[in-house]
């Protein structure tokens, strides 16, 4: 099947302006607010309609220069204004194509392709930023190998005899609810305010700015603590709206050579994960989720676009019970199936080192103040005693298994992270021991994988020399079973 070369729908000229304004918007922001504070207001106007000309035209012309072709087992892409640059995928290269509609998209009936290769070099990928849905399907079907469901909103009432064929799981608003009141969004936005916050004394002018916070500072104690309550739900609150933004609807789907995901509220986006791609399976449990029996499992997939996601991991499921992730790898994902017997834990003698490097900076710091700043030294002695606290929570959690083809690792920094990783998957191990450990018997472990940020290590610090000799046979020999 060939078609004849075809252009995006021309809201791709829609996105192009509005992508770049955004991008411009950043860049200048600075001089803008200089410009502002020396009051002058008609050479921003005329700057700014000059740039808004020039990304119109511009935007408008890369449209009309684009073009792509579907041939039997390729696509063709040609673009550029003054330089042309002509770019075929083959079928056998490609990864994944997801499906995504934002607002605009929706709006219009249309949909974002994104087409991704093996390796990590994005400007090898292509994306079709806005095509009908019918076209955005036909593309997916002719360049992949394997059938996917046909449309971004899966109706199971259309398609009973899919949903009976292939295992699926959906989250439900509740669990949402939950997962938004115990993510991290909180603190990101939380951030984020306080950013705007450093920065508005030099946007507001003067006078008002001093009003307000005079203000503030007249109001009682009782006055300002309330305020402080209401802002902290209110952020509370935004964090369990991002949730839900970003997650609504979510539905993993197995299919026999991958996994499909579609989720998203404003945005509605469709992920494709071939399982050849998935290097290692983690079940990640927050401070929060461990005493509630709550965790999320993700995978860590090999190579991908380079800031295409902001997120190192790929979520395969947002929130689950703890008791239930078993069932759940084992539906959806049998070849990373969660069976841990009995982990094998570090040694005593293990203790001191982990307390030693979380502790000894804040005992220092608490030293010097007890001789200088002796009415504040108790603020960094909290600190080392939250500090030893985490190093023995670190002692207690981190471990290991060996089952099979798969290496199982547990570790901590604040949350609790659960990985599965199969042998043929491991890139590299390596057996670190400085003089005092060799003293000990005591030995680290340094594995990687690959990932779409090129690599991660997965490290165990100060196990027994014996176990860490006794995974690297196993590394070793299974290995070699391989190349037989």
């Amino acid at each position: 099947m060939m078609s004849n070369p075809k252009r995006l729908h021309p809201a791709a000229m829609i996105f192009s302006v509005i992508h770049s304004i955004k991008t411009s918007i950043f860049s200048l922001l600075p001089i803008v607010i200089l410009a502002i504070g020396e009051a002058k207001w008609i050479y921003v106007v005329i700057a700014a309609g000059a740039l808004v000309t020039i990304i119109i035209i511009s935007s408008i012309l890369s449209w009309l220069r684009y073009t792509y072709q579907l041939e039997e087992d390729q696509i063709r892409i040609e673009q550029g204004v003054l330089i042309r640059k002509k770019r075929t995928i083959s079928k056998h290269r490609i990864q994944s194509i997801d499906l995504s509609q934002n607002i605009i998209h929706r709006i219009f009936g249309l949909t974002k392709v994104q087409i991704e290769t093996a390796g990590n070099d994005h400007k090898i990928d292509a994306t079709l930023h806005a095509v009908t849905m019918d076209e955005g399907k036909m593309v997916h079907d002719q360049l992949k190998y394997n059938q996917v469901p046909k449309d971004i909103e899966v109706d199971t009432n259309e398609h009973p005899e899919d949903e009976k064929k292939h295992p699926s799981r959906k989250i439900t608003p509740k669990a949402l609810i939950i997962a938004g009141s115990t993510s991290g969004s909180f603190g990101v936005i939380l951030g984020l305010i306080g950013l705007g916050f450093s920065e508005i004394e030099s946007i507001i002018p003067d006078r008002y700015y001093n009003h307000a916070t005079d203000w503030v500072f007249s109001q009682a104690i009782q006055i300002l603590i309330l305020l402080a309550i209401v802002a902290l739900i209110i952020l509370w609150l935004l964090g369990i709206l991002v949730t839900l933004i970003q997650y609504w609807d979510f539905t993993i789907t197995r299919y026999e050579k991958e996994l499909f995901i579609t989720r998203g509220l404003l945005e509605k986006k469709q992920s494709t994960i071939p399982l050849k791609r998935i290097q290692a399976v983690g079940v990640v449990e927050t401070i929060i989720h461990q005493p509630l029996g709550l965790a999320k499992i993700y995978v860590d997939i090999a190579s991908g676009e380079m800031g295409s996601d902001s997120e190192m991991h790929t979520v395969l499921f947002p929130l689950i019970r703890k008791s239930e992730v078993q069932n759940f790898l084992r539906e959806l994902l049998p070849e990373y199936e969660y069976n841990i017997d009995q982990w094998i834990s570090l040694p005593k003698r293990a203790l001191p080192y982990y307390l030693f490097r979380l502790a000894i900076l804040p005992l220092i710091v608490t030293i010097v103040f007890y001789f200088t700043l002796t009415d504040w030294a108790y603020i960094p002695l909290i600190v080392t005693i939250l500090a030893c606290l985490l190093a023995y929570f670190q002692y207690k959690t981190i471990g290991y298994e060996i089952k099979g083809e798969h290496l199982f690792i547990r570790n901590r920094d604040l949350s609790k992270d659960t990985i599965i990783v199969k042998h043929r998957r491991l890139q590299a191990m390596k057996k670190k021991q400085h003089f005092i450990q060799k003293k000990q018997n005591l030995a680290s472990l340094d594995t990687a994988i690959l990932n779409k940020f090129l690599g991660r290590h997965f490290i165990v610090r100060d196990l027994e020399q014996e176990d860490v000799d006794k995974i690297s046979d196993w590394y070793s020999y299974q290995k070699n079973r391989s190349n037989i």
